[in-house]
């Protein structure tokens, strides 16, 4: 592996992390070391930090509080 890739990822863990479980990335990143910010962009989607996943997130949170609400509201009845 390149030492540029090699110095980028000793300061990203969570990148570490996303080559461990895609082993694949190995092979691109050794081939070709400016495949590094594609390979930043699936790691956004493998760990859920994409901005429709955070918004999908934040609607499941008030879409349960919501429900919490009416539950308690029927129990106080």
């Amino acid at each position: 592996m390149d030492p540029s890739v090699y110095q980028f990822l000793s300061n990203r863990p969570d990148l570490v992390n996303f080559i461990r479980y895609n082993p694949i990335w190995y092979r691109y990143l050794t081939r070709d070391p400016n495949s590094l910010r594609e390979m930043e962009k699936e790691a956004k989607i493998f760990y859920g930090k994409t901005l429709p996943q955070r918004m999908e997130r934040f609607g499941n949170n008030v879409q349960m509080l919501n429900m919490l609400a009416k539950f308690a509201g029927a129990m106080k009845d």
